[in-house]
C-alpha cells in the first residue's frame, strides 16, 4: 500500500512523495541484512576476524599496547575503538575484547587480559575493572602493517584509516574458529591446533593439488581449548569436505578411589564451552527426576592453579562405568558441535571446506609477502639512490661546498649540484640537508658498507619477486616460524568410534547401573593389595585362571570365595575386624588375574598409618576364627561372637603386642607359630577353645627372651603337601641390603607339640645370622620383593633343621600363588 513521505530538504519543503511500503521495507531490510553480514557477524576468510575484532587488534597495536608494555584499562581500549573505528556501542566492543582474551574460547588467545574476564559459567567484570594488552600471537596478525601489505579504508566518518584485513602470519580462521549469527545465515567454526594447521598449509603450498585425505593427515580434527575427547570422525570429514558436519565431544573422566570404600568419577576436561556449573545443574535435575541413580554427591574443586576438577561420588554397589555412560547420555558431559564454515571470500559469504579455507588464506599470505617485498624493494632502491649520491658528494666534498657557497639560495644550489655532479633532485636535496659530522672518513666507510648491503638486499628481493617457488618457500618459512613460536601440543583426544547410542527406557533402570551380585574371589596380596576377580568358566570348576607368567604383587596372603555383594572381614594388626563388601574393590580379569591392579587395602579400609591388614576372612559359616600375635598369644573366636557390627575388637591385645596372622580354623586343623629365633610350633586347633570378643586369648608358643612371632598360620587337615619357607638374616643389617639365606622344607617333617611349648628348630643359622626375617607355611609358595617383583626361592626338600641357601635378592614377603 502506498504511504506518504515528507522531504525535509529546504528546496523541496512541503513536498509529499508517495512510496510503496513493501518496496521500502524490502530495501531497508536488505540494507540491514547486508550490514549485519558484512560488517558484524561473519569473519573474513583471510585473517579469520570479524570487523570489530580486527578493529580492536589494530587500535591496540596503534596504541602501543604490546606484550612488553603495561596493561591499560579495558574501558580505554573500548573508548578508542568506539570513537575512531567502530560506532556500534561499547557493549559489543567489550564482549569481543573479552572473547579475544578467554583461553577457554580461543585456542590461541590474542589479548592478554588482567582481571576477571569471566568463565564458562560467569560473565566478566565491567571494563572499568579489567585491563588488557596484546598477547604475543596478536603481533603476528598485525605485523608489517606499515609496509603497505594490505589496503586501508576510511573509518565510518572518514577521519581515520583502518586496514581492510590484517596480514595474519598464521591461519587464524582455522586456529581460533568463529561463531556468529547473521541474517539468513550463521557460522560456527571449531578451533584447531596451530602446529597441525601450519603443517597442512605448508604441504598445500608445496603440493597445490593435494587431496583432502592428504591434508587430514596433518589436520586430523579440531583441537578444542578445553581439551576433552572427540568421538567419531565421520562428521569432521564431512565438514572438511563441504563445510558442514557434526561431531560429538566428551569430557575426560577417570574412575578413582575417593577414600575408604568410596569410588568417584573425576572430570578434568569438559566439552567445548561447557562449564562445570551447567554439568552440576543437569546432574541434579536428572537425579531429581529419577532418570539417573547411583550418584552420591557432586563437588566442584576447580581452581586457577590446578584447573578443572569435578568430583562425582558414586554410591556403593553401582558400577562407575555404567553410571558414566548414563551421564554421557543425560548431561552435557557428552555434547555435539555443529560445524558450519561460512566466511567472507572476496566480499561474498561462502561455505568452505578445509582445503578452501587453507587456499584462501595462502593466497592472501602470498599477496601480503609480495606487497611487503615490493615495498621493501622500493624503499631500498630509494635509499641506495641517496647513498650513491652521498658517496659522490663525499668523494669531491670540497667542490660540493664551493658550489653551495657560490649559490644565492637553496633552489640555485640544488640545481647547480644536479648539473655539476649529474645528481637527481632527491640526491641533491639529501646532500643539501647533510650534517657536517657525516663528512668524516668513517662515514664514507659506513656508506660503502650500507651500499653493498642494500645492493645484496635488492638482489634478494628481486629474485624473490621473480620466482613463485621462492615466494612460496618464504611464506612457508614464516608459517613454520609462527608455529614454532606460538604452537602448543594437541589437547583434544580423537577417537574414531561412534558416540554413546541413546538407550531405551528399560535400559535406564537401576539394575543396569548396579554391579551384579556374581560369584567372585577376593585376594589380599602379601604386599597389601586387594582385588576381586570374577569366577570364570574358562577355569576348571569355574574358578580362576592364574597368569601365565609371574607378575608383580602376585603372592597371595588370603583368598576368599564370596559374591560381589557378600560380607567379608579384614583382620588388622590392631586386633580389629572391619566388615566390608567387595563390590567397590577393583575388578581384575578372572582369566588372567594380576594383583598389581588392586588397591592398597589399608587405604581402602581407611586404616591409620600404624595399622595394616593381616588377613581377609569369610563371615559366613560356623568355623571359628583363629588369631595369633607377635607375643605368642593365640585365640579362637566363634562366628556367633563376630555378629553383624561393622567394626569390632576380636582380641584384647597387651601393650606392644600386635596381630601377625588370622584365618578360619576348625577342629582338626593345625595352628602354626614360627618365631624369630627359628622355633616352629604346630598343634591342633581343637586345643584352643573359642572365646568371646573381649578375651585376651591364651598362650600359643613359649618364646625365648627377645624372640617374637614372625608367622602365624592355619594349615588344613587336607594340606598334605604344605611346605615351610624360612628366610634368615642378621638383625643389625640395614633393611633391604642383606638378602640372607632361605630354605623350603616339607611341613610333615616338623613334629606336632603341645600348645604353649617351645616347638622345634626350623632353620640352622649360619655365621652372621641371628634371626628369621620372615616365615610362611602353605602350598605353592611365591616370594616377592618390597616393590612386588617376583623372587626365586631355593628348591623344596631341605631338612627341617638345615641351614638356608644364599638368595640372589632380598625377599620382603612370601605367600601362595593365585589359584
Amino acid at each position: 500500500m502506498p504511504a506518504s513521505r515528507t522531504d525535509s530538504s529546504p528546496a523541496d519543503h512541503g513536498r509529499i512523495e508517495d512510496v510503496d511500503v513493501a518496496t521500502e521495507m524490502q530495501g531497508s531490510f536488505l540494507e540491514y541484512a547486508y550490514s549485519v553480514i558484512y560488517s558484524r557477524a561473519l569473519p573474513d576468510a583471510r585473517d579469520g576476524l570479524k570487523p570489530v575484532q580486527r578493529r580492536i587488534l589494530f587500535q591496540m597495536a596503534d596504541m602501543g599496547l604490546r606484550p612488553d608494555r603495561g596493561h591499560v584499562k579495558s574501558a580505554r581500549v573500548v573508548g578508542e575503538v568506539m570513537g575512531k573505528l567502530h560506532p556500534h556501542g561499547d557493549a559489543a566492543i567489550y564482549d569481543a575484547l573479552v572473547r579475544l582474551a578467554q583461553s577457554f574460547s580461543l585456542r590461541v588467545p590474542l589479548v592478554d587480559g588482567h582481571g576477571n574476564f569471566g568463565s564458562l559459567d560467569d560473565g566478566p567484570a565491567a571494563p572499568r575493572y579489567t585491563e588488557a594488552r596484546l598477547a604475543p600471537p596478536a603481533l603476528a596478525l598485525t605485523e608489517n602493517l606499515d609496509e603497505d601489505v594490505v589496503d586501508f579504508v576510511p573509518n565510518y566518518d572518514g577521519q581515520f584509516q583502518q586496514p581492510e584485513v590484517l596480514p595474519a602470519a598464521f591461519p587464524n580462521l582455522l586456529v581460533n574458529g568463529a561463531s556468529g549469527i547473521a541474517v539468513g545465515m550463521a557460522t560456527n567454526m571449531a578451533p584447531h591446533n596451530l602446529v597441525e594447521v601450519v603443517s597442512a598449509a605448508v604441504h598445500l603450498l608445496d603440493h597445490p593439488e593435494a587431496t583432502l585425505e592428504e591434508l587430514m593427515e596433518f589436520v586430523p580434527g579440531p583441537d578444542l581449548p578445553s581439551g576433552g575427547i572427540i568421538v567419531g570422525l565421520d562428521g569432521i570429514k564431512d565438514a572438511y569436505a563441504n563445510g558442514r558436519g557434526t561431531f560429538r565431544t566428551r569430557a575426560k573422566v577417570s574412575i578413582e578411589p575417593l577414600g575408604p570404600r568410596r569410588t568417584g568419577l573425576i572430570v578434568t576436561e569438559l566439552p567445548y564451552l561447557v562449564g562445570p556449573e551447567r554439568i552440576i545443574e543437569k546432574i541434579k535435575d536428572a537425579v531429581g527426576a529419577k532418570k539417573l541413580q547411583g550418584i552420591a554427591d557432586v563437588t566442584d574443586l576447580t581452581d586457577r592453579h590446578k584447573g578443572l576438577r569435578l568430583v562425582i561420588g558414586i554410591k556403593t554397589g553401582f558400577d562407575p562405568q555404567a553410571v558414566l555412560e548414563h551421564l554421557y547420555r543425560l548431561t552435557p558431559l557428552e555434547d555435539s558441535f555443529g560445524i558450519n564454515n561460512v566466511a567472507l571470500v572476496d566480499g561474498q559469504p561462502q561455505t568452505l571446506g578445509l582445503k578452501d579455507m587453507l587456499s584462501v588464506y595462502l593466497d592472501h599470505r602470498l599477496r601480503v609477502v609480495t606487497r611487503r617485498s615490493e615495498y621493501r624493494l622500493a624503499r631500498r632502491r630509494e635509499r641506495l639512490h641517496l647513498v650513491e649520491g652521498l658517496l659522490i658528494a663525499i668523494l669531491d666534498i670540497d667542490e660540493v661546498i664551493q658550489v653551495i657557497r657560490a649559490s644565492d639560495d637553496g633552489e640555485q644550489a640544488r640545481g647547480r649540484l644536479m648539473q655539476v655532479f649529474d645528481l637527481s633532485q632527491p640526491q641533491a636535496e639529501y646532500i643539501l640537508e647533510l650534517r657536517l659530522r657525516r663528512l668524516t672518513k668513517f662515514s664514507r666507510i659506513e656508506l660503502e658498507a650500507e651500499r653493498d648491503s642494500l645492493q645484496a638486499e635488492i638482489a634478494h628481493l628481486e629474485e624473490l619477486l621473480a620466482s613463485d617457488t621462492l615466494l612460496r618457500a618464504q611464506v612457508a618459512r614464516e608459517l613454520e616460524a609462527a608455529a614454532d613460536t606460538y604452537g602448543t601440543p594437541r589437547r583434544t583426544l580423537l577417537l574414531n568410534g561412534g558416540p554413546v547410542a541413546p538407550r531405551s527406557r528399560a535400559a535406564a533402570a537401576v539394575a543396569d547401573l548396579q554391579i551384579a551380585d556374581a560369584p567372585c574371589r577376593v585376594f589380599l596380596s602379601t604386599t597389601g593389595r586387594m582385588a576381586r576377580a570374577e569366577l570364570t568358566a574358562e577355569a576348571p570348576g569355574g574358578g580362576i585362571v592364574a597368569p601365565t607368567r609371574r607378575a608383580k604383587h602376585d603372592a597371595v596372603r588370603s583368598a576368599v570365595d564370596t559374591t560381589t555383594r557378600g560380607d567379608l572381614g579384614a583382620v588388622t594388626s590392631a586386633g580389629r575386624l572391619v566388615r566390608f563388601t567387595p563390590v567397590d574393590l577393583p575388578s581384575v580379569p578372572g582369566n588372567s588375574v594380576q594383583l598389581a591392579a588392586g588397591t592398597k587395602a589399608d587405604q581402602y579400609l581407611g586404616l591409620s598409618a600404624d595399622e595394616h591388614v593381616v588377613a581377609i576372612v569369610p563371615l559366613e559359616g560356623a568355623v571359628p576364627l583363629a588369631v595369633g600375635t607377635a607375643q605368642g598369644i593365640v585365640k579362637r573366636v566363634s562366628a556367633a561372637e563376630i555378629g553383624t557390627k561393622h567394626d569390632i575388637e576380636i582380641i584384647s591385645l597387651k601393650s606392644g603386642d600386635r596381630v601377625v596372622g588370622a584365618a578360619p580354623a576348625a577342629d582338626g586343623d593345625e595352628l602354626v607359630f614360627i618365631a624369630s629365633d627359628a622355633q616352629l610350633l604346630r598343634f591342633d586347633a581343637g586345643s584352643v577353645r573359642p572365646q568371646g570378643r573381649a578375651a585376651g586369648g591364651m598362650a600359643g608358643i613359649r618364646l625365648s627372651e627377645g624372640a617374637r612371632v614372625v608367622s602365624f598360620q592355619v594349615v588344613g587337615a587336607a594340606e598334605f603337601d604344605a611346605v615351610v619357607v624360612t628366610v634368615a638374616g642378621a638383625t643389625g643389617a640395614i633393611a633391604g641390603t642383606d638378602a640372607g639365606t632361605a630354605k623350603v622344607s616339607p611341613f610333615s617333617e616338623f613334629p606336632a607339640k603341645g600348645r604353649a611349648t617351645g616347638g622345634v628348630r626350623a632353620q640352622r643359622f649360619l655365621k652372621g645370622e641371628d634371626a628369621l626375617a620372615l616365615a610362611w607355611v602353605g602350598t605353592g609358595p611365591r616370594a616377592v620383593a618390597a616393590d612386588g617383583a617376583a623372587r626365586t626361592l631355593p628348591a623344596e626338600g631341605a631338612k627341617r633343621d638345615a641351614s638356608g641357601m644364599p638368595l640372589d635378592g632380598v625377599i620382603a614377603s612370601v605367600g601362595t600363588g593365585i589359584r
